[in-house]
């Protein structure tokens, strides 16, 4: 059985003195959730100021659900592997935003993009998604794959997904994490009709009942082989890996935020190491942003999967690093003077 490795949290005196520094002028408090998102990374970083972001990462598993097949999404099950081959010759969305999303210069580089192909998942109606070898297969993939960019130099992480039936999988998950009924747990997804929101809803209600004895999140482990997929497990242990090696993440889709649900239980405190980039329309990407204590940054409803959202966002993580570290600056001869003359 695969042993996660310890999570210590970021260093908090580091967030508290970028905190500190932006709260002894009008202009640091202007900064709002910015200051706190470079506070956050000052804390990972242990830090201050908080240094920019010089290789980022963007690592997207591409997931095949058995449950595709049973009509649960606008898309045909076969639009996986068309998405996976848009990344692999560069020419999907989540390239277009990469080249833009760099301050340029000598001050980092584009975020490379890194795609994961794995095996595919049992539909979860019926079956297992995975077998307990496969968990296992797969946790280690997800293991590997975190210390293979980190160790080549990654100090930024975006762990993405794409995959037809990704939602469904997420919502199955944490609707019987907690307790929500199939109806309300779905969303949107890709668009689907009516039609398709009753395969959704069968589908899950049935996933949801063979696993009903897992409700409760002290079986994560079987929680993911049970109802989950290939692509969730590979995921859940590549955030877990990469808080242990102490290098933040930015999430922005449903499977992703349930992975790191699922990785705070498996190892305790990776949360800490997690932002939100945004948050889509649902409802198991708001209850699973919610258990792990996280507000978006942007709230756009993007679906596309792939990292989009993070790599929106990655521009004013950027800006945030750049004005926070020249404000830290700017009032670093009060933060090293003795407590006792700052108070005069």
């Amino acid at each position: 059985m695969t042993d996660f490795l310890e999570v210590t949290a970021p260093a908090r005196s580091a967030a508290d003195a970028t905190l500190l520094a932006l709260s002894t002028s009008p202009r640091g408090v202007s900064f709002g959730r910015l200051g706190a998102v470079a506070a956050w990374l000052a804390g990972c970083q242990d830090c201050v100021p908080p240094a920019r972001i010089s290789s980022p990462r963007v690592v997207v598993f591409a997931g095949q659900h058995g449950i595709a097949a049973r009509g649960v999404s606008a898309f045909a099950p076969e639009a996986t592997t068309q998405q996976l081959q848009e990344l692999e010759d560069g020419l999907s969305p989540a390239h277009a935003l990469a080249r833009i999303a760099h301050p340029g210069g000598a001050h980092g580089s584009a975020p490379a993009i890194v795609t994961v192909a794995t095996p595919p998942s049992g539909a979860i109606d019926v079956a297992d998604a995975l077998s307990e070898q496969q968990l296992e297969d797969a946790f280690t993939l997800g293991r590997e794959v975190a210390d293979k960019e980190i160790d080549a130099g990654a100090d930024f992480l975006i762990p993405a997904n794409l995959g037809v039936g990704s939602t469904t999988v997420a919502a199955t998950v944490m609707g019987l994490i907690t307790g929500t009924e199939p109806v309300a747990i779905i969303g949107p997804g890709s668009g689907i009709t009516d039609q398709l929101w009753k395969a959704k809803v069968r589908v899950i209600r049935d996933a949801m009942f063979r696993a009903r004895d897992l409700r409760h999140l002290t079986y994560p482990r079987d929680i993911i082989r049970t109802i989950g997929g290939y692509d969730l497990a590979a995921l859940t242990a590549f955030i877990a890996q990469a808080a242990a090696r102490r290098t933040p993440m930015l999430i922005d889709s449903p499977l992703t935020a349930v992975a790191a649900v699922l990785a705070e239980r498996l190892a305790p405190g990776t949360a800490a190491w997690v932002q939100a980039a945004s948050v889509t329309a649902e409802p198991a990407h708001h209850l699973a942003l919610e258990d792990l204590g996280l507000q978006p940054l942007l709230d756009l409803k993007l679906t596309t999967g792939m990292g989009v959202g993070s790599l929106s966002a990655l521009p004013l993580i950027h800006g945030a690093l750049e004005i926070v570290a020249e404000e830290v600056s700017a009032t670093r001869e009060l933060l090293n003077q003795p407590e006792d003359q700052q108070e005069k």
